[in-house]
């Protein structure tokens, strides 16, 4: 996944975190964004950061660097 591919509409599932990233593993995982979570991108900034997510009923917004951390796979 490249973040380019985070477009407005898309929707992608997170199978998991990169190893070395546990500052921003956590934050995730405080906002519910745990492996097997779905969510769609609703918003980016006009400069591309932040993204703002749409999951579990809840819209979250995350920089580019958490981003990158993810794993995903497109739905």
């Amino acid at each position: 996944m490249t973040l380019e591919a985070l477009a407005v509409g898309t929707q992608w599932r997170v199978l998991g975190f990169q190893k070395g990233s546990s500052d921003y593993r956590k934050r995730l995982l405080a906002l519910g964004v745990t492996p097997g979570v779905e969510f769609l991108v609703s918003r980016v900034a006009p400069l591309g950061d932040p993204i703002e997510l749409r999951l579990r009923g809840a819209a979250i917004s995350v920089r580019k660097g958490e981003a990158q951390i993810l794993i995903l796979e497109k739905c």
